[in-house]
């Protein structure tokens, strides 16, 4: 038996390591070539110290209270020298992935579709070349290079970790370069090169409600999570709010849909800005949010989408008092540059 560690360091960047029944992660973790942070390795220093964000694990009783103290434990707080798996980990690495002497991983796919799903949106299928060394977490983003050129740009997974085929929903750019190669270049059987997983974005255990805001492409990193999500199942209320400028842009229904069968407890809604759109719901996204949704703040809360949408979400919830119990964003510009 083995366990799934990732990674995240400070700088974004995820490494997911495999660590066996017993072993400790900072020895699993040299055993894959990760260098995480050390000098002991005997619990004395605590130089090793890392905080774990979600899974099961043993510290046992072999290091001294100056490396890791009973309240830093309690806070989640661990020694990667000392610390024993019992289940799949997330561990956040309070450095740069560079110190740790981490390369950036690269991997190969061919494009198997490229949809022009709206005026404004691209969704982009690709065939992994080894879809079992590309591992990452349900929200994260890679660098996906254009074709011919080292420039890269940035998106979110839109499908689950672990398939066979990669999908991303790309915004399309007026004479942007990756938008423009996806659409007027790219073809069945090209080849693409991307370099990844980043990001801080990104599902954690669903151990209370879970309210999920998009707008625009911030759809696609929301996908991989629901994905997730009906892959492994829940008995928490999930509620997604999807807004967009004009109705042409909805994209994925179909797929969300779906997710209303696979999670008994799913719903969602879609919302326009545009005044003349025929769409039921009009307005932003936070016009949207009934108080329910919240659940008196008992509730962890996902977004992506714009700054505009990031802030107004966040001048909501003080608004209306709401402290969630967690608030993961993600922002993206209205550029090819950063993650969308």
């Amino acid at each position: 038996m083995s366990y799934r560690i990732a990674l995240n360091f400070e700088d974004g960047a995820t490494r997911i390591v495999e660590c066996k029944e017993g072993e400790k992660v900072l020895d699993a973790a040299y055993r894959q070539k990760v260098n995480l942070p050390m000098d002991c390795s005997d619990g004395v220093c605590g130089t090793c110290k890392c905080r774990c964000e979600q899974g099961e694990y043993d510290l046992g009783d072999d290091y001294i209270d100056d490396a890791l103290t009973a309240e830093e434990a309690d806070e989640g707080l661990v020694l990667t020298c000392q610390m024993v798996p019992s289940s799949d980990c997330v561990i956040q690495v309070p450095v740069p992935s560079t110190a740790c002497k981490i390369v950036p991983v690269e991997h190969g796919a061919t494009v198997k579709a490229v949809e022009l799903a709206s005026e404004d949106t691209i969704i982009l299928t690709l065939t992994l070349d080894n879809p079992e060394a590309l591992a990452f977490l349900p929200g994260q983003y890679v660098n996906l290079f254009v074709p011919g050129t080292e420039e890269h740009r940035s998106y979110s997974f839109s499908s689950k970790p672990g398939a066979a085929e990669a999908g991303f929903v790309i915004r399309n750019v007026p004479k942007g370069l990756m938008s423009g190669w996806l659409a007027n270049k790219a073809q069945p059987g090209d080849h693409m090169r991307f370099v990844g997983p980043n990001g801080s974005f990104f599902l954690r255990a669903a151990t209370r409600p879970v309210l999920m805001l998009a707008g625009g492409t911030g759809l696609a990193p929301i996908l991989s999570m629901l994905e997730v999500l009906a892959d492994h199942g829940t008995d928490q209320p999930i509620h997604l709010v999807y807004g967009v400028s004009f109705e042409k842009g909805l994209v994925e229904l179909k797929k969300l849909e779906s997710f209303t069968e696979r999670l008994p407890k799913f719903s969602y809604a879609t919302c326009v800005s545009h005044p003349e759109s025929d769409n039921v719901l009009k307005g932003h996204v936070t016009d949207h949010i009934g108080e329910e949704y919240f659940h008196g703040g008992d509730v962890d809360v996902y977004l992506c989408g714009p700054p505009p949408m990031v802030e107004a979400v966040r001048g909501t919830l003080r608004d209306r008092g709401v402290t969630p119990v967690n608030f993961y964003y993600e922002k993206f510009a209205s550029t090819e540059a950063v993650p969308a």
